[in-house]
């Protein structure tokens, strides 16, 4: 019954596009490898890596010129690079990384069948090429999982300590628990991200449509509930498994994330206390999140001013409150001095006529 329900389950995890929406060219003038589909780019390379499997997987790697990131994206279960290609160039131009996407063994050109053990074999391969070709540190790279890419992405990030973050789209919990509502994980289940998700110890996004009729939005949130670190969750309303990219938050919640984990530690939150409803870990500078850091030390510049203004407004107010109270402190004395000179009086009056009757009783004595 458990071979029977993996085969089943492994059946229904992978559906690589056929025919495959691209083919490898040779560049006639350089001799480069390209994706028939599409022209040459001077910052994008087409490679092909060996896996530990004995198949080769096509990757694509996107260069950006002020890159402090590398997102390494393994996209769903029914596409390709030729396929995923226009949205890896604009995110890493929007998100201003470092983008290597690549194909699972028996996807586009890779050789090979698809599968589980297979899928961790790949996303190995690019990952070595990443740091060894590239030389991409560890804690600079940021792990995209989309679909039935959560189970390498979390496979791979439960066993790298110090990563920068990791990013899970429409994510599954495990590939029997979009079949069915299981409550404990079995040997023979595939993709059991909802074991490997509390060994990830770098910030977690997690991103899904409330819509999603293929793998509904529990499995997100359960996901999100699990990690250790939380970012703030992106729940699109009425998003289905394939179609968040179309909606504007997902860019604009993708940027305030990389721009978030691109700090240190230390600069990343606001206070000391993460929020007590959700602990999401919130960026400090909202308005900040989309200019390049040139833009960012120019409006700390600009901010100077207004500090040194707002220090003349505060000795501007205590002088004006000062002021008050010398004035009011001269009425306090001009009262007590017209108070002290009544009774003064008073007392001149009382003594006068104190005196005038001690006479007159003097006179009736002595007559």
């Amino acid at each position: 019954m458990g071979g029977v329900t993996s085969s089943m389950a492994a059946k229904l995890a992978f559906f690589p596009p056929n025919p495959p929406s691209y083919k490898l060219v040779a560049d006639e003038m350089t001799g480069l490898l390209l994706l028939s589909t599409f022209p040459h780019r001077e910052n994008v390379e087409i490679l092909k890596l060996p896996t530990r499997k004995g198949t080769e997987v096509v990757a694509m790697y996107i260069r950006h010129p002020m890159a402090t990131s590398t997102l390494l994206y393994s996209h769903g279960n029914a596409a390709d690079l030729g396929q995923m290609y226009e949205l890896f160039v604009e995110l890493s131009i929007h998100l201003r990384v470092n983008l290597m996407g690549y194909d699972y063994s028996g996807y586009g050109q890779s050789s090979g069948k698809p599968s589980e053990q297979h899928t961790y074999a790949d996303i190995e391969a690019v990952y070595k090429c990443m740091e060894e070709g590239y030389g991409a540190k560890q804690e600079d790279i940021i792990l995209y999982g989309q679909s039935v890419g959560s189970g390498p992405t979390l496979d791979l990030a439960a066993r790298l300590p110090h990563l920068r973050a990791v990013v899970l789209h429409s994510p599954i919990l495990s590939g029997l628990r979009v079949m069915y509502p299981v409550k404990k994980s079995y040997w023979f289940d595939i993709y059991k991200n909802i074991d490997k998700i509390q060994l990830v110890d770098c910030p977690v996004l997690v991103i899904h449509g409330t819509a999603d009729e293929v793998v509904d939005c529990s499995h997100g949130k359960q996901l999100w509930e699990l990690s250790k670190e939380k970012y703030e969750p992106l729940w699109l309303k009425g998003g289905n498994h394939c179609d968040l990219e179309h909606h504007p938050e997902y860019i604009r919640h993708l940027k305030k994330f990389v721009s978030t984990v691109e700090k240190p530690p230390s600069q990343r939150y606001t206070g000391s206390r993460r929020r007590s409803t959700d602990q999401q870990l919130l960026p400090p500078r909202k308005s900040t999140d989309i200019v390049f850091e040139a833009s960012r030390k120019s409006t700390d510049r600009r901010e100077k001013p207004r500090h040194s203004t707002d220090k003349l407004e505060k000795l501007k107010n205590q002088s004006n409150y000062a002021e008050k109270l010398r004035v009011s402190f001269d009425q306090v004395e001009r009262s007590r001095r017209s108070v002290d000179c009544c009774l003064e009086k008073s007392r001149k009056s009382v003594d006068h006529q104190l005196e005038r009757g001690r006479k007159s009783v003097d006179r009736i004595r002595t007559g």
